[in-house]
């Protein structure tokens, strides 16, 4: 298993996408990210099969995305 994996850009590129479109919210965003990383631990698939050091850096890659997604929001919105 490896810290970082295909899911990893998705991570970044979803949590992108919720930041510049949907949340403004860092407060709801962490509530978000890292309880969907709690409940792949109970999801019975195989994607949800992580080591502990890749659900940190699925929540690293969460962080990054949506801080870019903020800032590439533009002024007036």
């Amino acid at each position: 298993m490896e810290i970082i994996n295909a899911y990893s850009g998705i991570h970044l590129i979803q949590y992108f996408l919720l930041g510049r479109y949907v949340l403004s919210s860092w407060k709801i965003f962490f509530v978000i990210s890292i309880g969907w990383e709690f409940l792949e631990l109970i999801l019975p698939y195989e994607f949800a099969v992580e080591i502990w050091a890749n659900k940190f850096a699925d929540v690293v890659f969460n962080c990054l995305g949506f801080y870019l997604g903020k800032s590439s929001r533009t002024k007036n919105s």
